[in-house]
């Protein structure tokens, strides 16, 4: 696949990216070269406002679930007591759901919640997987975020790379 020239934006994101990075071994990769002047230049747009990299939420441990758990996810066996479906939300309707679902399911004593996200298209082109790539930072966000114990990938029966399992902690005392 033939690589385009970077624009001057695309450069001076880069250029902030890689000023980010700890190279693994001793030398560093270059940055790609700044396209030349003659390169006709894109319409300035507004920047969407990118996800910021993952956040756990608050109070949430590393990995409380053991291994059973884990087993059982990975197989499928686990049958999500609800389901939230975000298709066809846009950003702030999805958040706003989240939350209230959420809140509900803190409440109710959820213990597994399955959220469908949807996947984005193959090649990643147009505005989709948005959702997906916010959630993190919602969760992290939440004031429900320390009743998570875990986030893990739903099973291909539950929507595979479309969907996460919440694992709500259980409350405690009577």
């Amino acid at each position: 696949m033939p690589e385009r020239p970077l624009s001057p934006e695309d450069h001076a994101l880069w250029s902030r990216v890689a000023a980010t990075v700890r190279p693994i071994g001793r030398t560093a990769v270059p940055p790609p070269p700044v396209p030349s002047p003659a390169a006709p230049a894109r319409p300035a747009a507004p920047a969407p406002e990118r996800p910021r990299p993952f956040a756990r939420p608050r109070g949430t441990p590393a990995d409380t679930l053991d291994g059973g758990w884990d087993r059982r996810l990975r197989r499928g066996s686990v049958v999500p007591d609800r389901t939230l479906d975000l298709h066809g939300h846009t950003l702030a309707s999805a958040q706003q759901v989240l939350e209230a679902v959420l809140a509900d399911a803190v409440a109710s004593d959820t213990r597994v919640l399955l959220v469908v996200t949807g996947k984005p298209p193959r090649g990643g082109e147009g505005r989709r997987g948005l959702i997906r790539a916010a959630i993190f930072d919602w969760l992290a966000q939440s004031p429900y975020g320390g009743a998570i114990a875990a986030v893990r990938a739903a099973h291909p029966r539950h929507g595979g790379a479309g969907a996460l399992y919440l694992i709500l902690r259980r409350r405690r005392g009577g």
